[in-house]
């Protein structure tokens, strides 16, 4: 039985990588999807492909760090499928791996509009949704960098360990309004940021450094990532909110 019929979800950053295969999946489960992205040819190409599968689903280009776009994209949901029950905050950026100071202010700034203030924003216009319709859910994708950092990334660690807080104060302060939100923390994954991450080319000699951290010896993907939002946003959640899933292959531990 699909696990998600009936529902609608907005996929930030869903061009390609995690969110791409966050939508892809969403679909497959009988969800209609809004896929987002500020890359319109690759966004639109993936919402083709869904509907070409006999999904329902359409593309919204859309800036997460931007009121306007992100209320657009709100709009674009309930005009294309007459409701909204899940958003997938997964659009985010980073810097490259590199000492803390020699980050220039743009590029901080840039990390913490993408990353953090998107949840504020897909929160200011989506509330007023969730609330009149008598719930919904929030996805927001953090990452394991804010839950157990090392140098190199510190202030894309910062933004991420901000939305797993933000996550779980929204979750707290919503609960009465019957809106869920929670947290997946992946690791490194096979996405366009690879090499940001990493900080060097990506060769097999350069990965075998980052795969010696995670137990199950390989990096997550767009399936994992996946997998674990349609658990989040399906009603066998329903009692669940607050909560942080690391789909890292043990990386925390």
């Amino acid at each position: 039985m699909s696990r998600l019929q009936g529902k609608t979800a907005i996929v930030t950053g869903a061009a390609s990588g995690f969110g791409k295969g966050i939508a892809e999946r969403f679909a497959q489960e009988g969800c209609a999807v809004i896929v987002s992205d500020i890359a319109a040819a690759a966004g639109e190409s993936v919402a083709a492909g869904i509907r070409s599968a006999g999904g329902r689903a359409q593309f919204v280009r859309a800036d997460v760090s931007v009121s306007a776009d992100v209320k657009a994209m709100i709009d674009a949901a309930l005009a294309h499928f007459g409701r909204l029950d899940v958003i997938v905050n997964n659009a985010g950026t980073t810097h490259r791996n590199q000492p803390m100071l020699d980050v220039d202010e743009a590029t901080f700034d840039r990390v913490y509009a993408v990353n953090v203030k998107s949840i504020y924003l897909t929160a200011l216009h989506a509330v007023p949704v969730f609330r009149r319709q008598g719930g919904g859910s929030f996805i927001n994708i953090a990452s394991t960098a804010g839950v157990r950092p090392r140098p190199g990334l510190t202030w894309y660690n910062g933004s991420k360990g901000a939305v797993i807080i933000t996550s779980k104060s929204m979750a707290a302060e919503l609960g009465p309004d019957k809106i869920r939100v929670n947290c997946i923390n992946p690791v490194i994954g096979e996405t366009g940021l690879l090499e940001q991450f990493m900080g060097m080319p990506d060769t097999p000699e350069n990965r075998k450094k980052f795969l010696a951290t995670i137990p199950l010896g390989r990096f997550s993907t767009p399936a994992d990532i996946a997998a674990a939002c349609v658990f989040y946003a399906s009603d066998d959640a329903a009692f669940v909110t607050g909560t942080c899933l690391e789909v890292d292959g043990g990386r925390c531990v």
